[in-house]
């Protein structure tokens, strides 16, 4: 089964002054199977950030439906809904969305903390982590003590501890120097390959040719969609690059 199913997804909203309607999404429907790792990309306003809140359950859609793990987002309560979410979803974002006033283990128990998680279990799941991502040593500074590229680890670890059946990322090697996006992608690609499951926004062609499949968003809808297959990283650059250059010029519908 599914882990993410998108069924004729839409979204219009409606300006404040003038009251003119804007449709950021219309019928997109694609699904993501557990262990995939799917990008999406699109020009700003393709409606990438749009769809990614609404699978988040930030935002909820005018029509359509988004089902995790078989359940509908639509159909949970908002006194649940958090809860689920921080159950089921873990998430990394551009400017990592830490708190200054705690210490990076702070920062990525905090998940585990609001679930009610008891102190032996937090720090069974702690150190695990800490030592496959390369921030043990930084455990006690603070997020204005240590690198971007630190930072985005302490994200990605704060994602990963609730065991999340999806991890969705939203532009996460945008902040980042050359450097410190390769070493993401790469320990993205390695929690990849542990089985977990990731969907990922993003405008980096180098970002999205390391997914297995590329989703194209286009005036709100699904344009078209790459599969990596036998294909090198290098090889799925050359076709997301040259993907891109119709989607910008414009064309057809390949969905």
């Amino acid at each position: 089964m599914a882990v993410l199913e998108v069924n004729q997804l839409r979204k219009v909203y409606t300006t404040r002054f003038v009251g003119n309607q804007v449709q950021a999404l219309r019928k997109v429907s694609f699904s993501v199977e557990p262990g995939e790792f799917v990008a999406i990309m699109g020009e700003s306003g393709s409606g990438k950030t749009t769809l990614l809140n609404i699978l988040a359950a930030l935002d909820k859609p005018t029509g359509g439906e988004v089902k995790l793990n078989g359940r509908s987002l639509q159909a949970i309560g908002d006194r649940e809904l958090s809860a689920f979410r921080r159950e089921n979803l873990g998430f990394v974002f551009q400017d990592f969305h830490l708190l200054d006033t705690f210490s990076v283990r702070d920062n990525i128990l905090l998940p585990l903390v609001l679930s009610g998680c008891n102190y032996h279990q937090m720090e069974e799941r702690l150190y695990p982590i800490a030592d496959k991502l390369g921030i043990r040593e930084i455990l006690e500074k603070f997020p204005y003590e240590v690198s971007g590229g630190q930072k985005q680890r302490t994200a990605v670890a704060r994602a990963l501890i609730t065991r999340p059946k999806i991890i969705l990322a939203d532009e996460p090697t945008g902040a980042l120097d050359s450097r410190a996006a390769d070493s993401l992608l790469k320990l993205f690609a390695d929690i990849h390959a542990e089985g977990q499951t990731i969907l990922m926004v993003t405008h980096s062609i180098k970002a999205a040719s390391t997914a297995m499949r590329v989703l194209f968003i286009k005036d709100g809808e699904v344009f078209h969609q790459l599969y990596k297959g036998n294909m090198s990283s290098e090889e799925m650059y050359e076709k997301i690059s040259g993907t891109l250059t119709v989607l910008t010029k414009g064309g057809e519908h390949h969905a």
